[in-house]
């Protein structure tokens, strides 16, 4: 299929699919409708029959972008999680952490730091901080979608700002340039202090907890589950698959398996990525993560994690065979719908990027010459990089995309400045993890809900206006850092932008909590 430059429309299926998703909360509805969307466009400007032909590029974009090793990946640790809960182990689990965190700030931070813990790679955190912390959270009335929150909010944060991640070497493998001496890997390094978004989104998740409030849907939300609570009604609570009389599970049912998951994962990606070759170049664990195969990784961590619960529970009698293979094509059953969403936010988004050309717009816009002053392009790069991240719903596929048009620019106009050059590029990645936390069609949103089992519309609903406030932040230090290039003014001030503005929020929304209590009264 030849690709068409469709302009402002290449941006319209994504766009409309959002809006959709937003207006009717029924995601499956409203990627189909952008899918379609994009097809009528394409088969319009290429010409074909509008009966047959809409259905059968549909077809060949799912092909090409469906990534089954992720699919598999899913179904898998949805098989885990179902072997484990059946056991009791997540049971004994949620007593224990009851006993020991015991307020809603400990099981937050608690969730917080295990966020930070696996920097790994943000598939594999969301899908499990999600399986560890929901019986915590759960005992302590949390809602799905503040869980669902702080977990995103610490997967690619944390994942871009890591030299030993997934990410880190994807990011480096764009940062090929001959106007300055430092190698790629030197230069990630080197953006990681000017990475505002991902610094003040980790800040921001520890204000929250640490202030206790929430403003905007989320509030909304953690009412109303308080109100669902307060009414006696069962709400968020996971299917039991196992029978608490007969099962006895305890606390190392649930934490061997899962030990075993991240340790072999880690593992893995060690071996994919060269580290134990002789001769191979990457002879360093970061070089080596980054060179890996994740999906691959991934994959034969769950299957690690269910070797060793088989081995736990079967000789014990916690289970039988039977049981454990019904269990585990449960689980795998339950990991369904993510997988589907997965697999229309995959079309769409290649849809967006391949057949109508969308990056090819977004570059038209950073490389034209457009007035633009030299101080204005890192807050430019950041709205820029947002904006295509939030549209074709990936952080990795954007910065492939602007990184490349970035440095071309900076050879061409700023050459030799090599502070200057981190800063652009750190606007790049920062915009690219903004769009990509908040977009609805994003792989990380869509794991994120489904890790902690929160209904997608409302995961994207409370989060976005949390993403939108940091993004605020961010590109106020993007301004003041590309008129005066310090990085302390720049972090202090959007330090004091960020303490300011939650104050602010916070002394309102107590103010309206005491005028609705006066109104019932």
């Amino acid at each position: 299929m030849e690709p068409q430059a469709a302009g402002f429309l290449s941006l319209l299926p994504p766009v409309l699919a959002v809006i959709l998703a937003l207006k009717t909360r029924e995601v499956y509805s409203s990627l189909i409708f952008g899918i379609l969307s994009g097809v009528l466009i394409y088969t319009f400007m290429s010409g074909g029959d509008f009966l047959i032909r809409p259905a059968e590029v549909s077809l060949e974009i799912l092909t090409a972008k469906f990534d089954l090793k992720i699919a598999i990946f899913c179904a898998l640790l949805g098989s885990l999680i179902s072997v484990i809960n059946a056991s009791g182990g997540i049971r004994e689990y949620g007593n224990w952490a009851r006993r020991k965190l015991k307020t809603r700030r400990k099981a937050l931070f608690s969730t917080m730091f295990l966020g930070i813990v696996i920097f790994i790679d943000d598939y594999f955190n969301c899908l499990t901080v999600g399986t560890v912390m929901k019986p915590v959270t759960d005992s302590q009335r949390i809602s799905r979608e503040k869980l669902a929150f702080i977990i995103d909010s610490t997967a690619a944060p944390i994942c871009i700002i890591a030299p030993i991640s997934s990410w880190a070497v994807a990011v480096s493998s764009n940062l090929v340039t001959e106007a300055v001496p430092e190698t790629p890997f030197m230069i990630f390094i080197s953006c990681i202090p000017w990475n505002f978004y991902a610094i003040f989104c980790l800040c921001f998740v520890l204000l929250i907890i640490a202030l206790d409030f929430d403003f905007g849907p989320m509030r909304r939300a953690e009412l109303r589950h308080q109100k669902i609570l307060a009414g006696q009604k069962e709400s968020h609570v996971s299917p039991d698959t196992g029978n608490k009389s007969e099962v006895s599970g305890g606390i190392p049912d649930i934490l061997v398996p899962l030990s075993c998951l991240i340790a072999s994962t880690v593992l893995a990606m060690l071996y994919t990525g060269g580290f134990w070759k002789d001769g191979d170049a990457f002879h360093s664990a970061a070089l080596a993560m980054g060179n890996s195969d994740p999906s691959f990784s991934l994959i034969l961590g769950a299957l690690s994690g269910l070797l060793a619960a088989f081995f736990m529970y079967i000789p014990r009698k916690l289970t039988t065979l039977a049981d454990f293979m019904k269990n585990a094509v449960r689980g795998a059953q339950n990991m369904l719908p993510a997988i589907i969403i997965l697999m229309l936010a995959w079309t769409l988004s290649g849809i967006t990027r391949e057949l109508l050309e969308a990056p090819k717009f977004i570059g038209s816009l950073i490389s034209a010459d457009n007035g633009m002053t030299a101080a204005l392009l890192p807050a430019f790069a950041f709205v820029l990089a947002g904006f295509l991240s939030f549209s074709v719903g990936t952080a990795w596929g954007t910065f492939g995309i602007l990184i490349p048009i970035i440095i071309s620019v900076f050879e061409a106009v700023f050459p030799g400045n090599f502070e200057y050059l981190c800063i652009v590029l750190s606007a790049t990645l920062a915009g690219s993890v903004f769009g990509d936390h908040c977009s609805p069609i994003s792989d990380t949103t869509i794991l994120s809900s489904a890790g902690t089992e929160c209904d997608h519309v409302s995961h994207v609903s409370t989060q976005m206006p949390y993403s939108i406030f940091i993004a605020v932040v961010s590109l106020s230090g993007y301004l003041l850092a590309g008129f005066t290039g310090s990085l302390f003014l720049s972090l202090f001030f959007c330090l004091a932008v960020m303490l300011c503005g939650l104050f602010l929020i916070r002394s309102r929304v107590r103010r309206n909590t005491m005028l609705e209590a006066m109104e019932r009264t």
